[in-house]
């Protein structure tokens, strides 16, 4: 027994040590491009010292695409992307039938008021509270992003999630990943998924993830001044595992072989996430769930699901990715500017020649990304981004997908996200675009005649 303590308060030690040197190298005053010209150097430099790093892993993948990426001309960039200003209207036509994959979009709560929101940000504070004033940093820049036919929605309007449910099956989104926000027994905006339980009605299959972080300042600088904490513990585990599994006993609930799938945001932020693991697949035998499937976020590492007993890996970009930084290419509108600014492009270029993982990954895409709205003249900011970039994407993740998992019931892909908007990343309807992201999801999707494994087709040619 004390050996085990030893040993976890060891890991923990070691923990803390890496969150605190991450936390100083992003805070530090250096231009990106300077950052990763040191991380470069000090990479190829000294292998030896950096080998076991994640950081230093994910280098290494960037390395083996650099050269796909540097291919993207940079001299003569399109701002908003191809036909940005083109407004695709409502498709007027049934839903799509027998999709060779089931497309998950993530799905935020925050569009209703909370007594904890109203406490820390101000009356009334909701997504929109940021989304609303916010203000274009340089030339060309698309800001804000204002909704289209649902409007400033407020969640708590059943009719807003059974619009959301028709226009998701209406263009091939097969279900919804909640976020829901557990604080040692604290439940923060629950209420939508809640009501979507509640609701037979509402058809589209779903799942959740847990947003295992603290919730700090970060939208204003002051991260280190935490609103509400975890409480990890193994009481902790039980106590939201028991939580969640009204969830799970829904017939609505997504399952893989019968077994519900259960997200995990950051597990390395848990003191083991093995043991949470455990802790939970055993519950769930002992109470009548059985079985459960545990898949993590690629949000701030890349490690096979094997290290937390998980069974899946799940991409998220932009988190994770290195694409191309482009700032020097844009006009600042203020003095103040000081947005870090990509090429949204990168994303489509590695999607062309993808990695081929060595455990079970879920690919995951994202239709643009902004976060303006939250960071304001301190945003990370991808210019570039097109619906029909997009639809490159994600049928370039179809076709991977398709090739790699033999099992049709795992072949998922994650969009980030479905209602994002203040960080620019939404699947609704916008007054710039209307309905062009989502037609472009359906036509992606409807793009795959058939959907056969290396594996299958392989067998299928050696019986001709």
């Amino acid at each position: 027994m004390k050996m085990n303590n030893l040993i976890r308060a060891t890991r923990l030690f070691i923990y803390g040590i890496s969150i605190n040197v991450r936390h100083l190298w992003y805070v530090l005053p250096i231009p990106v491009h300077i950052k990763e010209r040191i991380k470069h150097s000090a990479f190829s430099k000294f292998p030896f010292l950096f080998r076991r790093l994640a950081a230093y892993r994910n280098w290494q993948e960037y390395i083996s695409f650099k050269d796909n990426i540097d291919l993207i001309p940079t001299d003569d960039l399109v701002l908003g992307g191809e036909n940005a200003d083109l407004y695709v209207p409502l498709l007027k036509t049934p839903p799509p039938e027998q999709l060779p994959v089931k497309l998950i979009a993530f799905y935020l709560p925050q569009f209703h008021a909370i007594p904890e929101n109203n406490k820390w940000w101000g009356e009334g504070f909701t997504e929109w509270s940021n989304v609303k004033p916010a203000q274009a940093q340089f030339e060309g820049h698309y800001q804000p992003h204002l909704p289209g036919e649902l409007g400033y929605y407020d969640l708590l309007n059943s009719g807003v999630q059974h619009r959301q449910v028709e226009l998701a099956k209406l263009y091939g989104v097969g279900g919804f990943c909640f976020y829901t926000y557990w604080f040692g027994g604290q439940l923060l905006l629950e209420k939508p998924v809640e009501n979507y339980l509640g609701d037979p009605s509402l058809s589209l299959p779903f799942c959740l993830c847990w947003a295992n972080e603290n919730w700090t300042r970060r939208w204003d600088g002051r991260d280190k001044e935490i609103l509400i904490g975890q409480k990890y513990s193994p009481e902790d585990d039980l106590a939201f595992i028991q939580h969640v599994a009204q969830y799970m006993r829904d017939e609505r609930y997504i399952r893989v072989n019968g077994k519900p799938l259960l997200l995990l945001y950051r597990p390395n932020l848990l003191p083991s996430a093995k043991e949470t693991a455990q802790r939970w697949r055993l519950w769930c035998r002992q109470n009548g769930i059985g079985e459960i499937y545990l898949a993590y976020t690629q949000s701030f590492e890349k490690v096979s699901p094997a290290n937390y007993e998980f069974d899946a890996a799940i991409e998220f970009p932009p988190n994770n990715f290195m694409p191309l930084v482009v700032t020097k290419k844009v006009t600042p509108i203020n003095s103040n500017f000081g947005c870090t600014v990509y090429d949204w492009r990168s994303f489509v270029q590695l999607s062309r020649n993808y990695h081929k993982p060595d455990y079970k990954l879920f690919r995951g895409v994202c239709p643009s990304w902004d976060n303006t709205a939250r960071r304001k003249n301190r945003s990370s900011v991808f210019i570039n981004s097109s619906p029909g970039g997009y639809q490159e994407w994600l049928t370039n993740a179809i076709n991977d997908t398709c090739a790699r998992i033999n099992n049709p019931e795992e072949r998922f892909i994650f969009i980030n996200a479905w209602n994002e908007w203040a960080e620019g990343a939404h699947l609704e309807p916008d007054q710039k675009y209307g309905y062009a992201y989502l037609e472009a999801t359906r036509r992606a999707i409807q793009s795959i005649s058939s959907c056969k494994s290396e594996i299958e087709t392989e067998v299928n040619g050696s019986q001709q």
